[in-house]
């Protein structure tokens, strides 16, 4: 017996589900078009009007949006809503450092937790469970959108966020939590300290709901004997509301995207044309019914294909698949969005020429962060002072990152140069 927290949105018929996206569809772009300067100026400047808009048929006309708008409106400029109805923002780093600010009105909150509480249920869940989030809180999404969704399931919640793995496991064995959500490498992690411990027979677990940065069938399976779960897979951005946009089912094929709330469209990212079902290109999302910031022609970067195959769950939301890469130089460490300009900038705000390598791997199943950098040429190449110069760049790009970075100051000129594009980064995981 399959179980859904919405029976009716999940196993619409696709006329059904075309016919509902369509009416939200139309009465989102007049929306927009109506409450967003930046965005009518974009449908302007492309010479389009609400009106040329009659069905999904016409999205392809309409503008992209992509990150650096995002950036360039920053505060407000793509708020929909008059602020008086916005109750909560989430927050996610941007390119040079500027922040991607969501803002969400309490139904725009009450959707999102729905999504995330679609999840839980997908993956086997329902109000006898007890859910530990150990994502992070905060202005992160992962933590608040779990949370949220764990409520509206009925179920008893442990907010116990990222870290102080001590006290992690002390809850998961007290309190016998039977689901687990957090990022994978950091399941790994408690994975391996609870073995430490020798407590593995007494964690009661027996699904986890891992996100927010990419990873493996191996490391699924790894988890899944570790933890003695079966481990799912959840997907989301901030821009489009955040984790939930589409989540596994038992099947575990694919993700099946909230499509009542998210239209998604894959396109060539270097020519925008919209491809067909099932060809492999750039994900792009609109919002439907999203009130405070409702993004139209949202692209995402992340590779991946759709598909309507049946599903054994007997959901009949599009599937996409695990993102297979992306189409901008982005990269996800420890579920930290972090882009190569933001080391590049910091460097230069520090006097440093900018040639330098990032090195991205996984150890022990945690990214690992290190930068090599030249050292400027004036400067003393004792120990003190380089170590000296070293902790000054770490403690320069946590502020940028949010994340700790190893840094290395190597001989100037001894980084390869390239007489085309710039190999900037090495990541040695294998996510894909």
């Amino acid at each position: 017996m399959h179980k859904y927290y919405q029976p009716h949105e999940e196993t619409m018929s696709r006329d059904e589900m075309r016919a509902l996206q369509n009416e939200k569809f139309l009465k989102q772009v007049k929306h927009v078009y109506d409450n967003v300067p930046y965005y009518r100026k974009k449908m302007e400047e492309k010479g389009v009007k609400p009106e040329d808009i009659k069905s999904l048929d016409d999205i392809h006309l309409l503008p992209f949006l992509t990150k650096e708008d995002l950036r360039i409106a920053y505060p407000y400029g793509l708020l929909a809503t008059p602020l008086e109805r916005c109750v909560r923002i989430q927050s996610t780093s941007g390119t040079t450092g500027k922040r991607v600010v969501a803002f969400y009105t309490q139904e725009d909150l009450d959707i999102w937790e729905e999504c995330c509480a679609r999840a839980i249920v997908a993956a086997g869940g329902d109000n006898s469970d007890v859910v530990q989030v150990s994502y992070g809180y905060g202005l992160f999404t992962g933590g608040p959108g779990l949370d949220g969704g764990s409520h509206k399931v009925g179920c008893l919640t442990i907010p116990t966020s990222s870290g102080n793995t001590d006290r992690q496991i002390q809850f998961m064995v007290d309190l016998q939590a039977t689901f687990l959500c957090c990022t994978p490498s950091y399941a790994m992690y408690l994975a391996e300290a609870i073995e430490e411990k020798g407590l593995r027979d007494q964690i009661k677990l027996r699904a986890g709901i891992f996100g927010a940065e990419a990873w493996t069938q191996e490391m699924r399976r790894e988890l899944e004997k570790k933890l003695g779960i079966k481990a799912y897979d959840i997907y989301g951005l901030t821009e489009i509301s955040g984790p939930g946009v589409s989540f596994e089912c038992e099947e575990q094929t694919g993700m099946h995207i909230c499509e009542d709330h998210f239209y998604p469209e894959i396109i060539d990212p270097e020519t925008g044309e919209v491809l067909p079902e099932g060809s492999k290109g750039e994900l792009v999302f609109t919002s439907l019914d999203k009130e405070a910031f409702p993004l139209l022609r949202y692209r995402t970067k992340d590779i991946c294909v759709l598909s309507r195959k049946p599903c054994s769950c007997g959901r009949t939301l599009v599937k996409m698949s695990k993102p297979l890469g992306r189409s901008d130089d982005m990269l996800i460490i420890r579920g930290v969005n972090v882009f190569p300009s933001q080391i590049e900038t910091v460097l230069l705000n520090h006097g440093y020429e900018p040639n330098y390598q990032i090195l991205v791997d996984r150890v022990n199943n945690t990214d690992t962060l290190d930068v090599n950098v030249e050292r400027k040429a004036d400067m003393a190449s004792d120990l003190d002072t380089v170590k000296s110069a070293e902790r000054k760049l770490v403690s320069a790009l946590r502020s940028m990152l949010g994340i700790t970075a190893n840094v290395h100051l190597v001989e100037p000129k001894s980084i390869t140069r390239s007489e085309g594009k710039a190999v900037r980064v090495i990541d040695k995981r294998k996510l894909y």
